[in-house]
């Protein structure tokens, strides 16, 4: 097991990079569904769920676009409700989508997750 020993007398000092996270993460980009347009998010972990997330955004006509640490998603051409079987059954969470789909174009349409 690691440890740090920490003898007094010295000031720390340093940075450390944070990740995003996952679970504030996924409804905040299944609300980018809600805006219409363009939103802008930064610090999204990079990681099973919420790559799998840009891809449904993406299948339902979404744009999205990575650049370093920011993620810019638009959603005026979203043009489909439907999810996929296949990318459902990818990500159980991607159930958080449905609310979004309804309170934009008033129906939505998915499997429910399986594990």
């Amino acid at each position: 097991m690691s440890s740090y020993v920490i003898e007094g007398g010295k000031k720390l000092e340093g940075e450390i990079k944070v990740s995003g996270s996952k679970n504030s993460s996924l409804p905040i980009i299944a609300a980018t569904i809600l805006n219409g347009g363009i939103s802008k998010l930064y610090n999204v972990p990079k990681i099973h769920d919420t790559q799998m997330m840009f891809e449904i955004l993406k299948q339902l006509g979404c744009e999205v676009k990575k650049n370093g640490n920011k993620v810019v998603v638009d959603s005026s051409k979203l043009n489909k409700h439907e999810i996929s079987e296949n990318l459902m059954r990818e990500m159980r969470s991607s159930v958080i989508l449905a609310g979004a789909l309804i309170g934009r174009v008033h129906k939505a349409v998915f499997l429910y997750p399986v594990d």
